[in-house]
Formats: structure tokens, C-alpha cells, sequence
């Protein structure tokens, strides 16, 4: 079958030549995803969206230098548009080439479409396409109890309406990483986040919440024996027994029956001076306001009233970064880090406030700095335990590797997680017994509110109490009664990553 002489053109032969090439080219990456079996987000991305943008780009190339051309020759008398006569049997075989082509193109291009809607979906796409910005996501969220959880399913969620706005969104995404226009860290919350009841509650509905939960937890001293301090929480994350539903514990914030508002008047929300309680079964409405740090009209007026849900809480459910002290200890309760290596904790600790500006030279810093420790205080401990502090040095940098990322400068300390009261003010954000009412009534900063201890104390000398019942904390470091009257985080938020 001949041509059309139309055809014949810089312009359509260009776009011929382009369509071809990027044919076979997505034909040859196709091929090789099928035979290998890692993720590779640049084969994805040039197989099902950059190499078929550029064929649809050459295709329509083909059209219009066949347009431009005959437009030319419609000057010179010539038709402007090809003239189609069933009774020709060569312009029905045309015609008949040119359905079949058609309706093929049209099937490879619903795969194609397909696979280009799968990918951007993926995990993959998410977390390695743009590595060094979402490098830190994408680690966290790897060891998160999320991790099968594909990103869109709390991103986006179910729907062609948050698709499409997650698509926009991620446009300016694209121009922010091409000409690094994107903040260290990436600030939070993210505004116009998709509501909590629409996504986490697909799974974690607040009708079926369960019994009160056990919270045994592990920390060492920084003494030269790095002393076990153990300590176990009954968390009261809902009534005693699970019929009674959201009638108390700490899922009752959430009740069905009632709703929470709330202004903050910073952007990370970590502070909250005006609090809103309505319930909405009998009508009652309270306000608290915190005594000593009040908002004006104006500003109650002007900022965010903010009903609360999941996320206000469990603000890190998927990307959580543990500050040093934290993941130092689970490193040693792992076994990664030795326990009896002599002041190792004590050494972790000052050696991890840095300063950090990238991986290579934080990795070289940590180790340098715990050996050059043993090295000159303790030679006889370098010498005769060199393995153990290779050992605690692989340990360290592990757990480092995981949750501070120099680059973004993505750390604990920039990323505050609201579940708690140890490193962000978290619950006393509202329990701050400040917040009061008209009617006088007062939001609590009582502990036992929500957990009650049952053992705690180093691990010769433990204490004990029943399930029923709770005794007073005992803080590892003697503080006297500090701690019942200042807030944890002005001590624990720390000079840490």
C-alpha cells in the first residue's frame, strides 16, 4: 500500500521517526520489567509516562505537517481535504488499515493508561522517584506499622475527586523538586490533608475499639553500667471492658456523641490555648481557654478552628522519627549496640548532638568521636574490647541511618509526635491544667487519666502493683517532685536529632 503523498514533509516525517523510536523504546522497557524483579521508578516513569507523551507527541506531529502541506497545495488548486470514496477499493483498504491500527493503538493506550494510573499510585513512585526529598518518608515509613499500606490509600483515599487534586498538587511537587523550591524539611501538617474519618477510620473505624492495653518499655542509664530501667502502662485506651464503646479512656475524644474544637495558635499546633467541647446528645457546650496564653477576638476570628480527629493525636502514624535517646536504647535492646560495653550510652548521647550536614560525614563523625573516646579515656577498654565498640559503633549508625537525615534535616525534633507528653507537649497541649472553663471546670494534667503504672524500677530491683491498681511514678533520675509540677519536655526535648 502506498502513502499519501502528504506525507511527504519535514514535519510528519520527523514526527514519524519519533513515534517509531519512542514505540520501541517503550516496547524494550517493558520487556525488561517484566525480567527483572526490583523497583526501578525511573523505568516506570519513562515507560508509562515520559516515552508515551513523547509518541503521542510524534504521532500528532504526523497529522499536521499532512495538513500544513496540503493546505499549501489547496493554494495551488489542489483540495484542501482528501476526498474519501467507499467505491474505491483502495481507499476501503486504507480505510480498513487505518481502523485496524486504530483500534489497536486505542487497546495499547487503555494498557498503557492503565499502567501509567498503577504506577503513580505505587509505593515506588511515592518514596524513590524524588530520593533525596522523600528519602526520609520513604525510610520511616518502610518501618512503620504501615508499611503494607500503600501511601495513596491515607494521601489520597477512595475517589476521581482527591485523585485529581493529588495529581495537581503533584505538579507543583515536580516544579519544587526540579528547581529546588522545597523546604527542609518539607513543613507539617500538610494543609488540605484529606480528612482522618475518610481514610484511617476505613480501617480503624471508632465503633470497635478495644480493652486497655499493656506498654512495657526498656530504657538505659547513661552510668557507667548503663543500668535497665523498666517500666510497664497500663494504657487506658478505652474502658474497662470493650462493650462499653468510647464512653472513657483515651479513644472518648473521638466519641460519635460529641465533638472537640479547637484554635492553635501556632502552625505546628503544638499550641492550643482555646478548646471547644460540645456534646451532642444533650446540647451542653464548654470553652476552656488556657489562663496563660489567651487569644484575642481578633485572632479566635482569623485562625483555624479545627475540629479534632485522629491526626491531631496520631500526627506520625506512618512517619515517625525517634529522637537518640530513644533509638539508642532500642539499638541496645535489640543487641545491636552492647550493653556491656562501659559508658556507651553516656558516649552515645554526646556524640549524637552533632552537628550533622550530610550522611558520609556523620557516619565518619560517630565513629571517629567513640573511638578516639576509648581511645584516650579508657585505652585498656579500646584495647580489649575493640569489637565491642565496632559493634556498638555499626549499631549506632544503623539506628541513625533510620530516623535523622542530615539533608532534609528531617529529625525528631522537627517532627514532633503528639502521642505522649515526653519530647512534645502532646496531650498537655489541652491537659495542661491552665485550660478552664466559665463553669470552672478544668482540663486535667492528671497522668493517671489515661495510664497507670504497674511496675516499673531497675531490673534487680523491680516494683510492683496490680492490674487494678497504680503507684506513683518513680523518675530514673532523682528530680525530687519536679516532674509533677513542669512539663516532661522541658527537660526531654532534646538538643537530639
Amino acid at each position: 500500500m502506498k502513502m499519501p503523498k502528504s506525507i511527504s514533509n519535514w514535519i510528519s516525517i520527523i514526527g514519524t521517526i519519533i513515534a517509531i523510536n519512542s514505540f520501541i523504546l517503550i516496547v524494550i522497557l517493558f520487556i525488561e520489567s517484566l525480567f527483572t524483579h526490583h523497583d526501578n521508578p525511573y523505568n516506570g516513569m519513562f515507560t508509562y509516562i515520559i516515552l508515551p507523551g513523547v509518541l503521542i507527541i510524534g504521532l500528532i506531529l504526523i497529522p499536521v505537517g499532512m495538513f500544513i502541506k496540503r493546505r499549501r497545495k489547496s493554494k495551488e488548486g489542489e483540495p484542501r481535504w482528501p476526498v474519501l470514496d467507499m467505491n474505491s477499493s483502495r481507499q476501503r483498504q486504507k480505510l480498513l488499515i487505518f481502523s485496524i491500527f486504530t483500534f489497536l493503538f486505542l487497546i495499547v493506550s487503555a494498557v498503557g493508561s492503565y499502567e501509567a494510573f498503577t504506577f503513580t499510585e505505587s509505593v515506588t513512585f511515592c518514596g524513590k522517584l524524588c530520593h533525596k526529598v522523600m528519602e526520609p518518608e520513604y525510610t520511616s515509613y518502610l518501618h512503620s506499622p504501615h508499611a503494607r499500606v500503600a501511601c495513596v490509600e491515607c494521601h489520597v483515599g477512595e475517589g476521581a475527586d482527591w485523585y485529581v487534586k493529588s495529581k495537581l498538587s503533584g505538579l507543583y511537587q515536580v516544579y519544587s523538586v526540579l528547581f529546588h523550591k522545597y523546604s527542609q524539611p518539607i513543613g507539617t501538617p500538610i494543609k488540605n490533608l484529606r480528612p482522618a474519618r475518610e481514610t484511617c477510620e476505613r480501617c480503624h473505624w471508632p465503633e470497635k475499639f478495644y480493652s486497655p492495653k499493656l506498654d512495657n518499655r526498656r530504657t538505659y542509664l547513661t552510668d557507667s553500667l548503663n543500668t535497665e530501667w523498666n517500666f510497664s502502662m497500663l494504657m487506658k485506651i478505652s474502658p474497662n471492658y470493650n462493650t462499653l464503646g468510647l464512653s472513657g479512656g483515651i479513644h472518648w475524644h473521638i466519641n460519635q456523641d460529641m465533638r472537640i474544637e479547637y484554635v492553635a495558635s501556632s502552625k505546628d499546633r503544638e499550641s492550643i490555648p482555646w478548646v471547644k467541647f460540645t456534646n451532642l446528645k444533650t446540647g451542653d457546650v464548654q470553652i476552656f481557654q488556657d489562663t496563660e496564653n489567651q487569644l484575642t477576638q481578633k485572632a479566635l476570628d482569623t485562625l483555624e478552628h479545627r475540629i479534632m480527629d485522629c491526626m491531631d493525636c496520631h500526627n506520625r502514624p506512618s512517619h515517625s522519627y525517634k529522637s537518640a535517646p530513644v533509638f539508642v536504647d532500642e539499638g541496645m535492646l535489640k543487641g545491636e549496640i552492647p550493653t556491656e560495653l562501659p559508658l556507651i550510652k553516656k558516649v552515645a548521647m554526646n556524640v549524637l548532638k552533632g552537628p550533622f550536614t550530610n550522611k558520609d560525614s556523620s557516619f565518619r563523625y560517630i565513629t571517629d568521636s567513640i573511638n578516639n573516646f576509648y581511645k584516650i579515656k579508657f585505652p585498656d577498654i579500646y584495647k580489649s574490647k575493640k569489637s565491642l565498640i565496632d559493634k556498638a559503633i555499626a549499631g549506632i549508625v544503623s539506628e541513625f541511618s533510620l530516623n535523622v537525615f542530615p539533608y532534609m534535616r528531617a529529625t525528631s525534633n522537627k517532627y514532633l509526635n503528639h502521642i505522649g507528653h515526653l519530647e512534645s507537649d502532646g496531650c498537655f497541649r489541652c491537659h495542661s491544667n491552665r485550660h478552664l472553663s466559665k463553669q470552672g471546670k478544668v482540663i486535667s494534667k492528671d497522668c493517671y487519666l489515661c495510664h497507670s503504672f504497674v511496675s516499673q524500677g531497675p531490673s534487680n530491683k523491680m516494683q510492683y502493683s496490680s492490674l487494678n491498681k497504680t503507684m506513683e511514678f518513680v523518675h530514673p533520675v532523682d528530680v525530687k517532685n519536679n516532674w509533677k509540677t513542669y512539663f516532661c519536655t522541658e527537660c526531654h526535648r532534646t538538643l537530639y536529632p
